[in-house]
């Protein structure tokens, strides 16, 4: 069982700088950790290797910096460490990305071995898209199992994995043929704290660094800012709200009560909404 877990590191959130004409991340000078959601799909993979057998692959895409992430995963349990770095891969946005990753996880299958299950987590809190996953999954022609929450079996005679999926008002249970990729909720599990043998392994390690030939990319003009269709127009902090917040007394009320007494905080905070809501009820 071979599984390879795409990680992202990212910049802290709570000193995250933007670029003041490009509208992209400025990483310099800022802390970096392991994007938080992947940690979830980490110990996933690391669950099944050591239930089933089989070796993680851990793959960055970054700026050589992101090493250091890539050996923190192999302080985890982690077995090897792919970092694609290039400068032609710089600005990317989700296509761009799922591009240069889903070309590298196919190298990985053909220079380490067949690749069955691709984790990553739900999404990112750099960007925030939950894309990535799911154009991978596309362009590598897997299944695709979104926001799971559990794998509850994974048989290896068959080939066949079942999950529980979040989904609106419920859980799904879904199941699917090998191979296939895996987007992990968070929550669903504790990522395990490394032993020493793992740190020291870690340290001593190779990392594999690989740029956009050795990745087997070919078409640069699907890479980086070039590749990337997306235009941020305009990033911003929302203002502070002046209006506090009303307090409604709710003692001695029902339900009916409470209900009126919070649509009229509204309608008399918002006088034009009231007046729509005349005229509209006046043309029924």
């Amino acid at each position: 069982m071979h599984t390879v877990v795409c990680i992202k590191q990212v910049p802290d959130s709570a000193q995250i700088r933007v670029h003041p004409v490009h509208n992209t991340i400025m990483r310099q000078g800022v802390p970096t950790i392991i994007n938080p959601y992947d940690l979830f799909a980490l110990e996933a993979a690391l669950a099944l290797r050591d239930k089933l057998g089989g070796t993680v692959t851990v793959l960055c895409m970054g700026p050589p910096m992101a090493e250091d992430s890539l050996r923190k995963a192999l302080t985890f349990g982690a077995d090897r460490a792919v970092l694609l770095t290039d400068r032609y891969f710089a600005g990317s946005d989700t296509l761009a990305t799922s591009f240069a990753l889903s070309s590298a996880i196919a190298r990985i299958g053909e220079t380490i071995g067949p690749v069955d299950i691709v984790f990553t987590g739900k999404q990112t809190i750099d960007g925030d898209t939950a894309q990535v996953g799911p154009g991978i999954a596309k362009r590598l022609d897997l299944n695709q199992l979104t926001y799971v929450s559990r794998i509850t079996d994974l048989d290896t005679e068959t080939r066949q994995i079942t999950v529980e999926r979040r989904a609106e008002g419920g859980v799904q249970v879904l199941k699917t043929a090998l191979p296939v990729l895996v987007t992990m909720l968070e929550g669903t599990n504790e990522i395990r704290r490394g032993s020493l043998a793992d740190a020291l392994r870690a340290a001593r390690a190779d990392v594999t660094i690989w740029n956009a030939a050795d990745a087997g990319i070919t078409e640069l003009l699907k890479c980086g800012l070039r590749g990337s269709p997306t235009v941020v127009k305009k990033v911003f902090a929302p203002t502070a709200r002046a209006d506090k917040a009303a307090l409604i007394e709710t003692d001695g009320k029902n339900g009916a009560q409470i209900a009126d007494a919070l649509i009229a905080a509204i309608l008399d905070r918002n006088p034009a909404l009231d007046a729509d809501l005349r005229r509209l009820s006046a043309g029924f």
